[in-house]
Parts: C-alpha cells; sequence; structure tokens
C-alpha cells in the first residue's frame, strides 16, 4: 500500500497517559518504564504548543482505576502491579500537561482510549480524520489505541520520540507493528511539528484571503 500523506483532513493531537507515576520509581507506581522521561515531556510540550498555535485539537487522556480495584479486569495478569489508583500522586496528570481552555480531558478505565469512553464520538463530532499520539506506553496504551483507531478507519500517526515503553525493546516491537498496520504512521517531533505549522500558515492566509 502507499504510505499515506502525513495528515489526512483534520488532524487532532492525542496525549495518552502522561502522568506523574511514569517518573516515580516501579515499587511504588506497579510499572516499569523505559528510560528518557522527562526528554519525552519535553517533546511533548513542544507537540502540545504547536498544536495549540495551529488550532489543532488537543485530547488528554488519563488512566484512572478505582482504589476497590473492580475496573481493573486482566489488567493485572501479567506484570503489572496495583496502577494508577484514583486518589494517589502518580495518577496525576503531568503538571505541564494539562488541558488548557476549550481542551478536552478523558479519564478512561482501560488501556484503549476508545473503551468504555465518549472517544469516538468525540473525534467525530470534530470531524477528525488522522489522529497524532504521543505518551505512554508504546507497547500497551498506544499501541491499543492505536490498533483501535485503524479498525475505526482514522489515520493514525505515533511520535516514535515522544512515546515510551515498558522497556526499549517492547517499544521498538510496538513502534513495528503500528508500521505495519499504516505506512508512514511512525514520526518524529520535528515532523508533526512542521505539519503543524504548515496548518497554521495555511489558517493564516485563508484568513489573509
Amino acid at each position: 500500500m502507499p504510505r499515506q500523506p502525513l495528515i489526512v483532513g483534520k488532524p487532532a493531537l492525542i496525549v495518552v497517559d502522561i502522568q506523574r507515576a511514569s517518573a516515580m520509581p516501579p515499587e511504588v507506581t506497579g510499572m516499569v518504564f523505559m528510560p528518557g522521561f522527562p526528554d519525552r515531556v519535553e517533546r511533548s510540550e513542544r507537540l502540545v504548543a504547536a498544536a495549540r498555535a495551529a488550532g489543532v485539537p488537543v485530547i488528554f487522556f488519563q488512566e484512572v482505576h478505582r482504589r476497590s480495584g473492580v475496573d481493573f479486569g486482566r489488567e493485572l495478569d501479567g506484570f503489572e502491579g496495583p496502577h494508577c489508583v484514583e486518589g494517589d500522586e502518580g495518577t496525576d496528570l503531568w503538571p505541564t500537561l494539562v488541558p488548557g481552555d476549550g481542551e478536552y480531558h478523558i479519564v478512561k478505565r482501560r488501556y484503549s482510549c476508545f473503551i468504555g469512553t465518549e472517544f469516538d464520538l468525540l473525534l467525530r463530532s470534530l470531524g477528525v480524520s488522522t489522529l497524532v499520539l504521543i505518551g505512554g506506553l508504546t507497547d500497551v496504551c498506544v499501541h491499543y489505541t492505536f490498533a483501535d483507531a485503524h479498525q475505526r478507519d482514522y489515520y493514525t500517526r505515533v511520535v516514535t520520540d515522544a512515546v515510551g515503553g515498558s522497556t526499549v525493546a517492547r517499544h521498538d516491537a510496538s513502534l513495528d507493528a503500528m508500521e505495519y498496520l499504516q505506512a508512514g504512521a511512525c514520526r518524529t517531533t520535528e515532523e508533526i511539528e512542521a505539519a503543524f505549522a504548515a496548518l497554521a500558515e495555511n489558517e493564516l492566509a485563508g484568513v489573509a484571503r
């Protein structure tokens, strides 16, 4: 299949679970994260700023589980311990990556951003065709969201240097799997920034005319 354009139709930036736990020890959070979180935060901040400047919708996701554990489902059957529990410090969104006025914040109970949320309805209401994913984990919430978006016929891009996995090996394997589903899905921060800047320029040119 031919490689699709980076952006088809209207894009949205999807910030997946960039929460305080990502910078905390695994024995506290119940999860393991690959190195490089501060760098990924810096690139994510740049992408959010670029999206806002271009008028691209930004949707923030936050994984939150009830303290009773009733909504963990099968999430604790693997290597993860209890995580993202309501009221825990690590469950909070990262302080520099929170929704601004007019932006969207969706709490989810499962890995995929689509499961049990209003996400698909919101995207269709906004007229969005292309999703740009950042955040974590590459091999869990990002990957499952990508696959669900793909099966709902969204063009989906993952910013390879603004997502992080449980390990580097799983991160790389998941990126490869996503690229397999949509050729050209894997993009860099610089590519997305340039694409959003081009959208902003086109918008200004349209206003000028």
